[in-house]
């Protein structure tokens, strides 16, 4: 069951809370949630506390609300802190480290664009109605999802027979031009919502702060696998590959079927995109000549035409023109190996939102002892002057907690202490709310991953991600499209002329069938990737974790996570399997921590170790009954011989009775 607001964890009250840890850990990012889970899940005594008042800190989703709730909080001005005075839980030899109790600088340049009526329109009922019809499909839609745990310890037999149903799906839509929109007979009737929908139906949105896909044979698919933690979640495919070119949005031929099944490729097209994508899937001496050189170079030379070439740059390897051959040729090769895995598309989303994932790395670490704390945080370090070792912190409540290790998020840390890169790098973001999937399609519930390049040169290529109510992250006849790109200047600045050529924000127009945008959000995030691994200015035993990157998938915070993991416990597996729930024995309620580690370690063989001596007690059974009938025949034989001689006997008697 999936809870929105809170992870079925160990929530303690502050004066509740041990005093002793192995690891504090701060922020409930994905870098932390995932170390946290992997400390736990090896027996590690885990305090996870996070001073905000939900979990996934930039990574979180929000409903509709609780967005526009997180924007007021966002443009409210930080108050001054006040520095408290812990010097009496200060021992001889030790120092303190005082934290940072606010992140001014993760979140900047916030806009907020609402492009419907404020008042209901007076043919919501109907509307209302159509959308619970609507929703009710999409539930059952969503209810035959699975997850990519489970699909992955299915035999590749029955894989690679769901993958043609779906092909057969996408082929139609490959038959007809991307450049043509659907006729005005075939064109369902767009309804007005209004804002106050939106906010009446707000409890259905889940919005992400930030905008990833999880390739179906990246990191976080295979750590998810490993772990056991994909029972936590749903995973729906992504479903087509879109481009912007020439004023249009096109599909992408990224698969071998929509390779022939697509009519925007001549036949001599498709046979070089397929000799092309084929080849480059091992080095050769050729690409080994353009090293160094960009890669659009190369794909010049490879006497491919220009919508092949753009295909490739864009939308497949997902590069820019100056990005050099060999980072082209690996990232193309990643696109195609993860092809035909759970679907004809690389990618994976999950089922309510990209803040699940988090959430679900909270849950594992809870299973195995983690104590989680919201609106609960740390104020100060207490450092080990000799050793310059953390020894314990002090929470906001005033307590002192010993731990071994403490791992943070980079927002705790002073400015003055964090290594970061100069000058700071930003991501420009956009969450559009729009009446119509930007390439209408039968069935409508797409999932789309639409790659728009360079408006300018020199200009950041945008990477957008539509979600229709599929994804339960929006109400039905509405789609959810989160943009993201390099900020170069703030996220409103980088990504309106996007908006504008893709979508509009007017009134319609007879012959402009673009989707409508309802409603929009614009923000300047920090680039996770700007944070420098080492150098920072902290005791050796404290560990800083980065917020959200600008790729497309999860490698950076996953490494990054494992890395710190490696450090503090080099010897350990990094998150091993979790037993599945039916193999797990308890031993008592007042069984140490250890004890119930050992039971769930060893849980699956003393089941199997009861099932054989049941067996052999049945056996025993067996064999007993076997010797009682054995026992029952032969008194039975013995009754039949008493009785034969018994009748002999009379019948003799009978005979020698003496005549009168």
């Amino acid at each position: 069951m999936r809870s929105r607001d809170s992870v079925p964890a160990a929530n303690m009250a502050a004066e509740e809370l041990p005093s002793d840890f192995d690891i504090v850990i701060l922020g409930t990012g994905l870098a932390e949630s995932v170390v946290a889970a992997a400390c736990s899940r090896v027996g590690q005594r885990v305090l996870h506390l996070d001073r905000r008042s939900h979990y996934a800190a930039n990574w979180a989703s929000f409903t509709f609300n609780g967005l526009l709730t997180w924007i007021e909080e966002q443009k409210e001005e930080s108050k001054p802190e006040k520095i408290e005075d812990w010097s009496s839980l200060v021992e001889e030899g030790e120092e303190l480290i005082h934290l940072s109790n606010s992140d001014p600088a993760s979140i900047t340049n916030l806009q907020v664009f609402s492009y419907t009526s404020e008042e209901e329109e007076a043919d919501e009922p109907n509307t209302i109605e159509e959308e619970k019809a609507a929703g009710e499909d999409a539930v059952k839609e969503s209810s035959e999802t699975e997850s990519a745990g489970s699909k992955e310890e299915e035999d590749a037999g029955p894989a690679e027979e769901e993958e043609p149903a779906e092909t057969e799906e996408e082929e139609p839509e490959a038959d007809q031009p991307p450049t043509s929109p659907p006729s005005n007979q075939s064109e369902p009737v767009r309804k007005k919502i209004s804002h106050a929908q939106l906010v009446k139906e707000g409890r259905r949105f889940n919005i992400d702060l930030v905008s990833k896909l999880l390739f179906s044979r990246g990191s976080l698919v295979d750590l998810l696998i490993k772990s056991n933690v994909s029972r936590y979640a749903e995973f729906k495919n992504v479903t087509r590959i879109l481009t912007y070119r020439h004023g249009n949005i096109e599909q992408v031929p990224c698969s071998r079927a929509d390779v022939f099944a697509s009519r925007q490729l001549s036949v001599v097209e498709k046979r070089k995109l397929m000799r092309f994508l084929t080849s480059c899937m091992e080095e050769t001496e050729e690409q080994t000549a353009y090293s160094g050189r960009p890669y659009s170079e190369f794909l010049r030379d490879q006497q491919l035409g220009e919508s092949l070439q753009h295909f490739l740059l864009h939308s497949i390897a997902m590069v820019t023109e100056d990005t050099p051959t060999e980072e082209g040729l690996a990232s193309t090769r990643h696109f195609l190996r993860c092809l035909g895995r759970y679907g004809n598309t690389p990618f994976l989303f999950p089922v309510y939102g990209l803040g699940e994932i988090p959430q679900c790395f909270c849950r594992m670490s809870a299973v195995f002892g983690g104590i989680y704390c919201l609106r609960h945080s740390v104020h100060c370090l207490i450092v080990d002057k000799d050793t310059n070792r953390c020894k314990a912190v002090i929470d906001s409540r005033g307590q002192r907690i010993s731990c071994s290790h403490v791992v943070l998020e980079d927002s705790y840390l002073d400015a003055d202490r964090k290594r970061t890169a100069t000058p700071p790098r930003y991501l420009s973001r956009a969450v559009l709310i729009t009446d119509a999937s930007v390439l209408p399609s039968d069935p409508d519930q797409q999932i789309s991953m639409v790659t728009v390049p360079p408006t300018t040169t020199g200009g950041p290529s945008v990477k957008m991600v539509e979600l229709s109510s599929s994804t339960m992250t929006c109400i039905p006849g509405t789609y959810l499209v989160h943009l993201t790109c390099q900020s170069v200047g703030s996220a409103h600045e980088d990504l309106l002329p996007v908006v504008t050529r893709i979508f509009r924000t007017t009134e319609p127009q007879e012959e402009d069938r673009r989707p409508s945008v309802l409603w929009c959000l614009y923000f300047n995030m920090a680039d996770g990737s700007a944070l420098e691994v080492e150098g920072h200015r902290v005791p050796s035993n404290v560990y800083v974790c980065s917020g959200p990157d600008g790729a497309l998938g999860h490698e950076h915070t996953i490494r990054q996570a494992e890395s710190i993991f490696q450090k503090i416990l080099p010897e350990e597996e990094f998150c091993p399997p979790a037993p599945n729930p039916e193999d797990i024995i308890y031993d008592g309620d007042n069984a140490s921590p250890g004890e119930d580690r050992a039971a769930v370690e060893n849980g699956g063989n003393q089941e199997e170790n009861q099932e054989k001596e049941g067996n052999q007690e049945e056996n025993q059974e067996k064999e007993g009954n076997q010797e009682e009938n054995q026992e029952e025949n032969q008194e039975k034989e013995g009754n039949q011989e008493n009785q034969e001689k018994k009748g002999d006997q009379e019948e003799n008697g009978v005979n020698q009775e003496p005549e009168e």
